[in-house]
């Protein structure tokens, strides 16, 4: 057994003393989000500070705890936070929580984060499913591989699940919700880019820029969990306006958005739920 795999049945083992509960669908919620989950039908929380082993968030505005409940008919697994890369912690730490998702038994996972918007089309407020991403972070498959979740050398040409992104595209549709397509960039943080960096990743063909999902999507990826995720663009990224960017700046927007982006949320799941 691998000394990742062996980690993992570590947190699962302390999960399931505590929860009895097989989601179908996770989220992971990004800023402005995280109360998504205290609208639902909840039948149980944990947080992350009770599951042995398991990395916790330090940021402003993350919970910090798994939700167990329902949306709809859905049974779903939320987590009200993230851990990032820049919080110091190990890749390995950063996509625990993903790999210890799919552990739990979900078959789908809906990704969501607050992200600098790249193309110049965009706007603050606006929604962006993503279709593709590039890393560049550190892959969170480097080191030993953990074959019991997946291959050495996984294949990620549809990262985000080409029909789970139809299902989200058709459900903003029928909810009458402007939403945007294109790549998410992943840098590490936790300093904002700077103008050169901007140019640079809107050369490289990123649309939205942020710290975080592209290294969850690969982990969920490897251990064929399908993905599906969605930004909100909080703020337009340094150099595309001469604004300096502030984390308040990007609450404030994610916070005025969210309502919407709930909304959008829910019934995605309801729909994506459907499929299983």
């Amino acid at each position: 057994m691998s000394r990742i795999y062996e980690r993992l049945e570590k947190c699962y083992k302390c999960f399931k003393e505590k929860i009895d509960f097989v989601p179908d669908v996770a989220l992971v919620l990004g800023s402005g989000l995280g109360d998504f989950a205290d609208g639902i039908k909840i039948e149980s929380t944990i947080d992350y500070r009770d599951i042995e082993g398991f990395p916790v968030s330090t940021v402003q505005g993350h919970r910090g705890r798994f939700v167990f409940g329902y949306v709809g008919d859905v049974k779903v697994v939320i987590m009200q936070g993230r851990v990032h890369y820049y919080e110091g912690y190990k890749m390995e730490d950063v996509v625990l929580p993903v790999r210890l998702i799919k552990m739990m038994g979900a078959k789908v996972l809906l990704l969501t984060n607050a992200a600098g918007g790249v193309n110049r089309d965009f706007h603050a407020g606006d929604f962006m499913l993503i279709s593709d991403h590039i890393n560049m972070a550190p892959s969170p498959l480097i080191g030993e591989n953990a074959d019991e979740l997946g291959v050495r050398f996984p294949d990620m040409s549809n990262i985000y699940d080409r029909e789970l992104r139809e299902i989200v595209r058709n459900t903003a549709k029928d909810l009458g919700i402007p939403l945007q397509e294109g790549v998410y960039i992943q840098l590490t943080g936790p300093n904002y880019e700077s103008p050169a960096e901007i140019r640079m990743v809107r050369t490289l063909g990123a649309d939205a820029v942020g710290m975080s999902t592209a290294c969850e999507a690969v982990a969920a990826n490897h251990a064929g969990l399908k993905t599906v995720g969605i930004s909100c663009i909080s703020n337009m990224a340094c150099g595309i306006t001469d604004k300096p960017l502030t984390h308040a700046e990007v609450q404030e927007t994610a916070d005025k958005a969210a309502p919407l982006f709930k909304k959008l949320i829910a019934e995605s799941v309801i729909r994506l739920g459907g499929t299983l």
